[in-house]
């Protein structure tokens, strides 16, 4: 048995300001294009997750509705954790290994640079910085998220929304 981890930034946003608090910061026209992308992408290649877990910040749950909507997958049946909004990479990485067993496919939407950090933590893959709108796939030949660590994963794929002629 294996394990997918979906680890999506964002799309883009609306530049920050004094006016807006950060959190409430929304997805600009071509950040809505991007997820919408990114969601018909994998439906296509028949890869939705069994579970979806979004930052709570505006732009990351966004995301996280309009890759959910385009796969099919019930809007209600994402699972919104703030501890992704503000994240450490540790944080994330737990994140990770207290995910539940029965899930063998999981996509997480959070924020730069922890989840870049963590791509490239469990993957040993040299992403670089990821773009707003992408998403690194690890596959990992384990049964139990409890076993995922270091470089224990594979880059399966680094796919960058913008790039991607749907």
């Amino acid at each position: 048995m294996s394990k997918k981890l979906f680890l999506v930034r964002h799309a883009k946003t609306e530049e920050g300001s004094s006016e807006k608090r950060d959190f409430d910061r929304v997805l600009t026209n071509r950040g809505l294009q991007d997820a919408t992308r990114l969601g018909k992408y994998y439906n296509s290649k028949n890869a939705k997750p069994d579970q979806i877990l979004s930052s709570d910040a505006a732009r990351a749950f966004a995301t996280a509705e309009l890759i959910a909507s385009q796969m099919g997958f019930e809007l209600s049946r994402i699972h919104i954790n703030h501890e992704i909004y503000e994240a450490s990479v540790r944080t994330l990485f737990q994140l990770v290994n207290d995910l539940k067993d029965e899930w063998d496919s999981v996509m997480i939407v959070g924020h730069n640079p922890p989840i870049n950090y963590l791509s490239e933590y469990l993957s040993g893959a040299d992403i670089g910085h990821m773009n707003t709108g992408s998403c690194a796939v690890i596959t990992f030949e384990s049964d139990s998220w409890s076993e995922v660590s270091q470089d224990s994963g594979t880059l399966e794929e680094y796919v960058i929304a913008k790039n991607l002629e749907m």
